[in-house]
């Protein structure tokens, strides 16, 4: 008998232990959801805005049908048409995101309540959802977004904010000019309409920069040559791209987001920090494994110092490493001050 209580002891122990690795494999995919589920809202919000406007311009040609293009009208109910079915697929996907962050929540909440219970014998859940362990990435997450976010708004106000001012600018002056100096209205109507168009191509930029739809619908690899050349065009930066393996290949969704982020991020702080004129990109897709590497020949760092200061990872490495760690991968980080940097990781396609 004692024999057979010890065996049932070992089959007791194996269980948790699976369902503790359970508890936190279901906790790492509640917060990748969770920063979809984030990530897809805020795009929503802005396709909802951005059909409110195509949508009043419609209205405002309709308006005008007699004096105003065929080719403006045709662009008016394309650009409408086009922005409802993207709305209408970001909607969609949102619900879906947003049912199976509701099902991993309530799963979460079973097994939670099964290690409790067997906690009442000593055995618990490693780290909790709120407890200390966490902390530290929540915060880094944190940090990296506001980071993230002063960088675009200082583009924004550099760049399509400036154009913008100058637009209205323009736009009054040739209001003045149509009834006195039609021919001069003619001309500065001829330059606001390149200002509005070279205005739109960085708009597109940053949207690109924000979250590229071509992501959901084409995957990560033709995301990524689309981003690599913008990128090169946009920041005087040679950055080239090379992909291996099964290139079409789809992978899951939180994997393809993770991926893009990472080589986005690596490039930026290339140019923000490194101040580099090359850029590697090297993507290999086998069966099992997801191999990137972004090499770069920036003025390098110190690679001690950020890994291991919180106050010196201006650069969020320590950020990437627990992104890629949390999904079961490896990440390796080569570089030192005057020789550039390397940044290989890979990731777990099953």
């Amino acid at each position: 008998m004692a024999v057979s209580a010890e065996t049932g002891g070992e089959s007791l122990e194996q269980f948790l232990a699976g369902r503790n690795e359970e508890y936190e494999q279901t906790q790492r995919e509640l917060k990748e959801i969770e920063l979809l589920v984030q990530q897809t809202t805020a795009e929503v919000e802005r396709l909802a805005q951005r059909n409110t406007q195509m949508t009043n311009r419609l209205r405002q040609v309709e308006a005008g049908l007699d004096t105003v293009p065929r080719e403006d009208i045709r662009e008016a109910y394309t650009a409408v048409l086009d922005t409802q079915q993207r709305l209408f697929t970001m909607q969609g996907q949102l619900e879906k995101l947003q049912s199976n962050q509701r099902d991993l929540a309530r799963y979460l909440d079973l097994l939670r309540s099964v290690l409790e219970i067997a906690g009442q014998t000593g055995y618990a859940p490693q780290a909790s959802e709120e407890g200390e362990p966490a902390q530290p990435f929540v915060v880094r997450i944190i940090e990296a977004q506001e980071r993230e976010r002063q960088r675009l708004s200082r583009q924004m106000h550099d760049g399509p904010a400036q154009s913008l001012t100058n637009l209205i600018l323009q736009a009054e002056i040739c209001e003045r000019l149509f009834d006195i100096q039609p021919e001069r209205a003619r001309a500065e109507l001829a330059n606001l309409t390149s200002a509005v168009a070279g205005t739109f191509q960085k708009v597109r930029g940053f949207i690109l920069n924000l979250r590229p739809m071509m992501l959901d619908d084409l995957g990560v690899i033709p995301t990524l040559r689309r981003y690599v050349d913008s990128f090169s065009d946009n920041s005087g930066i040679t950055a080239h791209l090379t992909v291996t393996g099964k290139e079409e290949r789809r992978l899951a969704s939180h994997k393809e987001v993770t991926i893009f982020r990472l080589v986005q991020e690596l490039l930026n702080n290339a140019v923000d920090y490194g101040h580099a004129s090359n850029a590697q990109i090297n993507m290999d897709i086998g069966d099992d494994l997801v191999r990137v590497s972004v090499e770069d020949n920036g003025s390098g760092f110190e690679l001690t110092d950020a890994l291991t200061s919180p106050d010196a990872d201006q650069l969020g490495l320590a950020t990437m490493r627990e992104r890629v760690e949390m999904l079961g991968g490896q990440i390796r980080f080569d570089s030192s001050p005057g020789r550039g940097t390397k940044v290989s990781f890979e990731l777990p396609v099953p």
